[in-house]
This record gives C-alpha cells, sequence and structure tokens, in this order.
C-alpha cells in the first residue's frame, strides 16, 4: 500500500524525528510536490503536535514517573530538554522561536514545546514563538532544499 504523498509529507511534519526538516525535501526532491503546496502542508503539520503537547506533557512525564522503569527516562528527559533549551528560558518568546528556527535535530516544535512548558512559558507566547520559529525553519530548509537541488542538476550535467 502507497501512502499519498501529500499525506506523507504531512506526516512527516508532525513527526518528532523529521517535523518539517524532513517534509520538506521529502515533498519536493521525492513527491515532486509543488513548493507552496510543500510548505503549507509542512507548516501546518508541523504545528499540528503543539498545543495537545504543550498542555499534555506534564501529564505524560508525571505518569511514566510512576513507573520504575521509566522514571530514569523521564527525569533524563526533562533535564536534557532543560539544557539545551536555555535559551528559551533566558529569552522567553523570541528564544523560542530562534530555537524552533535552527533547523538541526532537537531543536524543533517537539523540545522547544515541551521546553516552554517545563519554563512555564505562557501559552500565547509560546504559540507565537512557536509560529514565529517553524515559519523561519520552513523558508531556511526550503531554500536550502532548492538549492541543494538545483546544484545537484548543475554538478550532474557538466
Amino acid at each position: 500500500m502507497e501512502i499519498n504523498p501529500k499525506l506523507m509529507t504531512l506526516l512527516l511534519a508532525i513527526a518528532p524525528v523529521s517535523e518539517l526538516r524532513g517534509a520538506i525535501p521529502y515533498g519536493i526532491l521525492v513527491a515532486k510536490l509543488s513548493v507552496a503546496e510543500v510548505f503549507t502542508l509542512a507548516f501546518l503539520g508541523n504545528l499540528l503536535p503543539v498545543i495537545p503537547l504543550f498542555f499534555g506533557i506534564q501529564s505524560f512525564l508525571s505518569w511514566l514517573g510512576h513507573f520504575r522503569w521509566t522514571r530514569k527516562f523521564s527525569l533524563w528527559f526533562v533535564e536534557r530538554t532543560k539544557r539545551k533549551a536555555v535559551i528559551i528560558e533566558y529569552y522567553k518568546a523570541i528564544g523560542l522561536a530562534l530555537f524552533v528556527a535552527i533547523p538541526l535535530p532537537l531543536t524543533g516544535v517537539w523540545t522547544g514545546t515541551i521546553a516552554a512548558n517545563l519554563f512555564k512559558m505562557k501559552f500565547k507566547y509560546m504559540f507565537l514563538g512557536t509560529v514565529l520559529g517553524v515559519l523561519i525553519a520552513g523558508i531556511i530548509v526550503t531554500i536550502l532544499t532548492l538549492s541543494g537541488s538545483e546544484l545537484f542538476h548543475i554538478l550532474k550535467y557538466q
């Protein structure tokens, strides 16, 4: 069974490992969708988990803490997130936007939203910072994808 390329682009944008950093190259280079379509799907898909994640992470971590075999992971995860996202603690929404915008592993929406919750950021500032960060990340990844694709074609035909 083959998954629809638009759906796959959306799912990659939602997933915590790939986010839009994987969705945009897939949509443009593999699925051959239009840039506007890919950007829209990746942008919206990357924002879909934000609200449930922001309001549900404390309950989930608390639930993990009830079990001996997951308690260590829960504590490690919280400490690691706080260490990685110190920019969010200091600069609030602007720091969150910068953190989410950096197109590197472990700096996306999932980690940023969790960190914003752990640092007790107000929802409206978290959401504003996240939207701005996803927009910037989307622009960066789209430009890099299109530039890399063009460079590949130039080198291929020389």
